[in-house]
C-alpha cells in the first residue's frame, strides 16, 4: 500500500467511525427520551417481616398507607397458607410478588436423599406460588454451608441447566417461574453474578427459568448498572434491596446507600417487576421503614 492508498483507506476509516459514533449517539439520545417518555413505575414490595404489626391484616394495613404493591412471602409451609394471604389481600392493592425459598436440600446435593427432599418440596412451593399469582420461586443452587455439594465444574454446570430446565418446564404449567438468585462470596461459591445467573437461566432453554438481582448481594458487582443490564428484560424477573452496609433499611447506612445506577438500569428496561426489600433494621420499625421507602422513591426520580 503506497501513501495515497494510505491515507485514502484512513479518512475513509475515520469518517465511518465518526458516522458510526454520531448514529450511536442519536439512538442513545432517543432511547433515553423514549425511557423518560414510557418511564416505568417503582413496584415496592416487602418481605413479611418488614412491615410492623401482629398479623398479615395489620401489616398489609401498613404498607398500603404507603403505597407498597407487592408482598414477598417464605415459602416454608406455603401451601397450607393459601387461604390465608388470599383473604387477607382481598380487596387490596397488593399482590403477591415472588416467594423468598422456603425448600429443603439444594438442588447441587450429592446425597440423593437430599435432593430429592429438594425436588418435592421446591414442586410444592411452585404448586403453591402459582395459586397466589406469585412472579416465581426464588432459588439458589447452593450456599457454602450446604455439603456434601457437587464440584464447581462445567459437567455441573451442564447438570444445573438440565434440572432448571425440568424445574422451569413446571413452573411454567402452574402459571409461575422459578428466580435464581445470585450471593455474594461470603454466602455462596458458585452463582455470584447476576451475569451467571442469567447465564444458567439463558441455558436452560425453558421461559421458566429467570432470576434476580440483589443490590446487598451485588458487591460482587464492578457496576449495578451492568449487572442488572447484565440479566436485562429477558430474564430479570425481581431486585431485592437493603442498605449497603449493614444489611439493613435503606438509609440506615447513610451515604453508602446509593441506588441511582441500578434504578437507572431498571428504568431503562422498562422494569415491570418488584423490589422487594430484604433486611433488618437497627431502628424504630415504622420510622426507619418509612424512611427507606422515602429514600427509595427519590432515587427512583433521580434515576
Amino acid at each position: 500500500m503506497n501513501r495515497k492508498e494510505f491515507l485514502q483507506k484512513s479518512l475513509f476509516g475515520a469518517a465511518a467511525v465518526a458516522a458510526g459514533t454520531s448514529s450511536l449517539g442519536l439512538i442513545s439520545s432517543c432511547s433515553s427520551a423514549e425511557a423518560v417518555k414510557n418511564s416505568p413505575e417503582l413496584r415496592l414490595s416487602f418481605q413479611e417481616g418488614i412491615a410492623p404489626g401482629e398479623s398479615l391484616n395489620e401489616k398489609f394495613d401498613f404498607m398500603e398507607n404507603l403505597g407498597i404493591v407487592g408482598f414477598e412471602p417464605g415459602g416454608g409451609n406455603l401451601a397450607a397458607r393459601i387461604n390465608e394471604i388470599q383473604q387477607a389481600l382481598n380487596g387490596r392493592n397488593i399482590k403477591v410478588s415472588a416467594i423468598c425459598a422456603g425448600f429443603k436440600g439444594f438442588i447441587l446435593a450429592e446425597d440423593p436423599a437430599v435432593k430429592a427432599e429438594f425436588d418435592s418440596t421446591m414442586r410444592e412451593i411452585i404448586a403453591a406460588a402459582g395459586e397466589l399469582g406469585s412472579t416465581g420461586v426464588i432459588m439458589v443452587p447452593a450456599f457454602n454451608s450446604q455439603k456434601p455439594c457437587m464440584p464447581h465444574t462445567l459437567e455441573t454446570r451442564e447438570y444445573l441447566c438440565e434440572q432448571m430446565h425440568e424445574l422451569g418446564e413446571y413452573a411454567l404449567k402452574h402459571n409461575t417461574t422459578v428466580i435464581l438468585e445470585p450471593l455474594n462470596r461470603r454466602e455462596c461459591h458458585y452463582m455470584r453474578q447476576v451475569a451467571d445467573a442469567a447465564a444458567i437461566a439463558r441455558d436452560s432453554k425453558s421461559a421458566g427459568v429467570k432470576c434476580m438481582g440483589d443490590f446487598w448481594h451485588m458487591q460482587e458487582e464492578t457496576s449495578d448498572y451492568a449487572a442488572l443490564w447484565a440479566a436485562g428484560p429477558e430474564y430479570l424477573q425481581h431486585v431485592h434491596v437493603a442498605s449497603r452496609g449493614n444489611r439493613i433499611m435503606p438509609g440506615e447506612d447513610g451515604e453508602l446507600d446509593v441506588y441511582v445506577d441500578g434504578m437507572r438500569a431498571l428504568k431503562e428496561m422498562n422494569y415491570p417487576y418488584y423490589v422487594s426489600f430484604e433486611c433488618g433494621t437497627k431502628g424504630e420499625r415504622a420510622q426507619t421503614v418509612t424512611a427507606a421507602v422515602n429514600l427509595l422513591r427519590a432515587q427512583w426520580e433521580q434515576a
